[in-house]
């Protein structure tokens, strides 16, 4: 027979090697990584990193999807590097190590864009090289790649760096499109001369906006963004609040055994 004392003890014992258990599992959550980089931590809308780039060069879609794949690659490239030697470097020199991979990843999208997309490297500029700067790509390196193992980190970066992309695209989306009334203008610069009739002219005989081609634009077109994100987050915090309102409290209580079971 066990007293309730023991009964107790032994539900104890059961709920610590549960939750070592459940410890021991691996942190990455995949879904979570995706939502993260996508939505809910976006480097763009949330994080607010790597906008010097971000208001600059996306006057145009084609601008702003060629830095924005750049960063891309930097990102998961760096993820990778990073995860593959986080058992390996010293924490006095862990920073440094990962400027040093971020810069030699950056080195290669510069000469591959060099090479094959030159007339685009050389509208994009000084922001290309400027990539090693972007505190997105460090903070994830340091944030994430340094304590996972590669797989999720390699998705981390993946996403993380779609995300960037997406709201670059959309801002220079908006910004061409108010500015000179067209979309995806000039993309042989990125895909070659297959892509010289992509060019959709939205508005015909368009007065061009300048106000939105320059700087200023950008500024309020990203303050657009990150008004819209806020709003469709609050009101998808709104709809949850209501319907667990609706379920009402939870009427289940927990009962305690006392006595002698035998």
């Amino acid at each position: 027979m066990k007293t309730s004392d023991e009964i107790t003890a032994d539900d104890s014992t059961l709920e610590n090697t549960q939750d070592n258990v459940e410890s021991n599992k691996p942190s990455a959550n995949y879904a979570e990584i995706i939502y993260n980089g996508i939505w809910k931590n976006n480097p763009a809308l949330v994080q607010l990193l790597g906008l010097c780039p971000m208001l600059a060069v996306t006057s145009t879609v084609v601008n702003a999807l060629g830095l924005g794949l750049a960063t891309l690659v930097v990102l998961v490239g760096s993820n990778i590097a990073v995860s593959l030697i986080r058992n390996y470097v010293a924490d006095a020199v862990r920073l440094p190590a990962f400027v040093m991979i971020i810069a030699s990843f950056t080195t290669c999208i510069e000469l591959i864009m060099q090479a094959y997309t030159y007339e685009l490297y050389q509208i994009l500029g000084i922001f290309i090289p400027l990539i090693v700067t972007n505190c997105a790509i460090l903070g994830r390196a340091d944030a994430f790649a340094s304590r996972n193992p590669v797989l999720p980190s390699a998705l981390d970066g993946f996403m993380m760096g779609l995300g960037f992309m997406a709201i670059l695209v959309a801002l220079g989306a908006m910004r061409e499109l108010i500015g000179q009334g067209t979309l995806f203008s000039d993309m042989q610069l990125l895909f070659g001369d297959a892509a010289v009739h992509w060019k959709w002219t939205v508005f015909e005989s368009y007065p061009n906006v300048l106000f939105a081609v320059l700087p200023p634009g950008a500024f309020i077109g990203l303050g657009l963004l990150i008004a819209g994100k806020n709003y469709l987050d609050e009101r998808e915090k709104k709809r949850l609040a209501a319907e667990k309102a609706k379920e009402g409290p939870s009427t289940s209580k927990r009962v305690r055994v006392t006595g002698q079971v035998s």
